[in-house]
């Protein structure tokens, strides 16, 4: 299952959409309409069991990820390798 939202409320729609939901989800800040924090708190009110790996060049909210319930946060840039194994590391802790 692949889909890319363009902001952070069709996110929240393609979630609620999925009959079977995805277990990882990878989430960028800057978004239209509603940001990838608000985005993820409500993705997590639907299913907290959902991996959402934050990606993002903004650092300044990475301690807000993370205590609203984000698997981990990238900050940008890292290389594919290093994303690669964080979703794997996702994947092992579902």
């Amino acid at each position: 299952m692949l889909g890319v939202a363009e902001d952070g409320e069709e996110a929240i729609r393609m979630f609620k959409s999925f009959k079977k939901k995805p277990k990882i989800i990878l989430m960028d800040q800057r978004m239209p309409v509603k940001t990838g924090l608000e985005a993820t708190k409500e993705i997590l009110q639907i299913d907290n069991k959902v991996k959402i790996i934050f990606v993002s060049a903004d650092l300044s909210i990475k301690e807000e990820a993370l205590s609203i319930g984000a698997f981990s946060f990238w900050d940008k840039p890292f290389s594919i390798d290093q994303l690669i194994e964080e979703i794997k590391n996702a994947i092992m802790a579902c």
